[in-house]
């Protein structure tokens, strides 16, 4: 049997209460001894709770939370020894990053700040700092309209569950990011069908690989946020030219930073 290459201190130091709800529930339970309530309190469902635990327990690598059996109230649930540790753990890294944080917030510009504070290391090559200008709750999806400079919108989907797990209202500042796999970049520009469907950004192409059989490619926005994508064999584009980025709603991953 292969041992998992999760642990508490690997999911502790990828976490923290401040931009993560997960580690928030999982303190609720130990406090109130009950995932419905700790559900309740935190105003999450109880099917998000449990997604929130079975997630961080995958990243932990064993069980963080279990049942008490019987008992005046029928039994409840109290965290395993590995929960706590994960607690105390991400007690000691909010301490020593506030610490750390606050000497540099004087000097930093905001934007530097914004890197500094954030724990998140992905392979998704796109990570726009975004502002959320419309929440639109669906019976199982949940639909933002992101602003990510002057003049872009992009659309996103993400579940009930991980909205609320994310706590995301309009205003709030978040990541949007999306694997370069994810972006299509081609020189056809939008028209009213596909605009609908996927979100259509026009730039300056930058990087392109492959004429023949396609590859690699970026191109940047006025704004200069640079986007990376694939474009298909045969795709014609030359450095400088004017070519457009498709990237699918279901595509674009919301992250939050401390």
């Amino acid at each position: 049997m292969t041992e998992s290459q999760a642990d508490p201190i690997m999911l502790a130091s990828l976490l923290n209460e401040k931009a993560d709800k997960r580690i928030d529930i999982l303190r609720r339970i130990a406090d109130v001894g009950s995932i419905s309530e700790a559900a309740r309190s935190a105003g999450v469902s109880y099917k998000a709770a449990w997604q929130a635990i079975e997630t961080l327990e995958n990243l932990a690598g064993g069980s963080l939370v279990e049942k008490n059996a019987g008992g005046a109230k029928g039994g409840g649930s109290r965290l395993t020894d590995k929960g706590e540790l994960v607690l105390r753990i991400s007690d000691e890294l909010a301490r020593a990053r506030s610490e750390v944080l606050a000497r540099f917030k004087a000097e930093s510009l905001p934007q530097l700040r914004q890197v500094a504070s954030s724990t998140l290391r992905t392979s998704l090559r796109n990570q726009f700092p975004a502002t959320i200008r419309t929440i639109k709750i669906g019976s199982a999806l949940v639909r933002l309209i992101l602003q990510i400079d002057d003049t872009h919108l992009i659309r996103a989907s993400v579940t009930k569950e991980s909205a609320q797990l994310l706590g995301l209202e309009e205003g709030m500042s978040v990541l949007a990011l999306t694997k370069a796999t994810g972006v299509n970049i081609t020189a056809d520009f939008p028209d009213g069908e596909s605009h609908a469907l996927e979100n259509q950004l026009v730039g300056e192409v930058i990087r392109c690989e492959r004429a023949a059989k396609g590859g690699e490619c970026s191109i940047r926005l006025p704004s200069g946020i640079v986007i990376v994508g694939f474009a298909r064999g045969r795709h014609g584009l030359k450095i400088n030219q004017r070519a457009v980025a498709s990237i699918a709603p279901s595509s674009v991953v919301i992250a939050l930073t401390s």
